[in-house]
């Protein structure tokens, strides 16, 4: 996917603490304060909360189905020690 050339010019107007706020924020993520609000309102990136957020969530389903085959590995054990049990009585 090709980049666009970015070639129109928008101005938009804000108090000095919001342009403070996007200087620093975009210095913080290490960009220009143009790609900063580029990114922002063209990507809607997630947070970092979000991101560790997102990781459990996977964490979660991975520990989930790693439980639920270990269940199931039990109970079919424990089926044919009831079996076993049951034919020698």
């Amino acid at each position: 996917m090709e980049a666009a050339v970015k070639t129109e010019r928008i101005t938009i107007l804000g108090t000095p603490e919001f342009k403070a706020f996007l200087v620093r924020e975009a210095k913080r993520e290490g960009m220009s304060v143009s790609q900063f609000v580029r990114q922002r309102c063209e990507n809607k990136p997630q947070t970092q909360d979000e991101e560790i957020l997102a990781t459990l969530v996977e964490e979660v389903r991975t520990a989930t189905a790693k439980a639920s085959a270990s269940l199931e590995n039990g109970l079919s054990d424990a089926e044919q020690v009831l079996a076993e049990l049951r034919r020698k009585a």
